[in-house]
Formats: C-alpha cells, sequence, structure tokens
C-alpha cells in the first residue's frame, strides 16, 4: 500500500513539476539523457575494446 501511495505521490510531483517549472525540468531532463548517454557509451566502448 504504501509502495503504490508513493509511486501515485511521484507521478502527481513530476505533473505538477513539468506544468508549473517547464523550463526546469526540460533541463533536468537533458541532464538526465545525457548521463544515460555518457553510461552507455562507456559500455560500448568497453565492449568494442574487449572484443578488438
Amino acid at each position: 500500500m504504501l509502495k503504490k501511495t508513493l509511486a501515485w505521490g511521484g507521478v502527481a510531483f513530476l505533473i505538477f513539476f513539468i506544468a508549473f517549472r517547464p523550463e526546469s525540468a526540460a533541463e533536468i531532463f537533458k541532464s538526465v539523457g545525457a548521463g544515460i548517454m555518457d553510461i552507455a557509451t562507456g559500455f560500448g566502448d568497453f565492449f568494442t575494446n574487449l572484443v578488438a
């Protein structure tokens, strides 16, 4: 029950944040996306060097 309540609270906060602070939300999502891309690039480089 607590997990479900926290999940819905997180969704509500996300919607609120995007609705009232769209510029800040966009910057955060860009930063998260860049971090994920850096991690993916690192894994790709690792496997490329492992096989080569």
